[in-house]
């Protein structure tokens, strides 16, 4: 990955403070520094925190706050920027869904999902949202098809 940091935006900036405000960001650090990830800021307000040790949750990249995690070295990410801009499109969302409050909407979210198409990312809204393309997902489908 380039060492130049990506610049911020007005918005990039008020995402940046709401996410230390509503102590997400500060939470994302926490979990990195337990998954014993290396943290490198990124721009934009973002960190990335690579090497995370821990399963879960299962996804090549999973964001808390203004912090992306991950299991990959920071090679993984240079042949995937679309990965990148997916995960920061849920710091976004931290942001504007008051930051930790989110999880327990994430979860739900998920169980919906789960319900009606067998898989995390179909119906849940914060992953579609970020684009499911973008998150390398399959495109939406439902546990419940009609047969011709």
């Amino acid at each position: 990955m380039s060492s130049e940091l990506l610049p911020h935006t007005f918005w990039t900036r008020v995402r940046t403070v709401l996410n230390w405000i509503n102590l997400s960001t500060l939470l994302g650090f926490v979990i990195a520094r337990i998954g014993g990830a290396t943290i490198t800021r990124r721009g934009r307000g973002t960190y990335l925190a690579t090497g995370y040790r821990f399963n879960f949750p299962v996804a090549s990249a999973f964001t808390v706050g203004s912090v992306i995690a991950s299991k990959n070295d920071l090679e993984y990410f240079t042949d995937r920027p679309v990965l990148l801009k997916h995960e920061d499109r849920h710091c976004t969302q931290y942001a504007f869904v008051f930051g930790v409050v989110m999880l327990p909407f994430y979860f739900l979210s998920v169980g919906i999902s789960y319900a009606i198409a067998g898989d995390h990312s179909s119906y849940n809204p914060f992953e579609r949202l970020a684009n499911l393309a973008d998150g390398n997902y399959p495109p939406p489908k439902t546990r419940f098809s009609r047969r011709g």
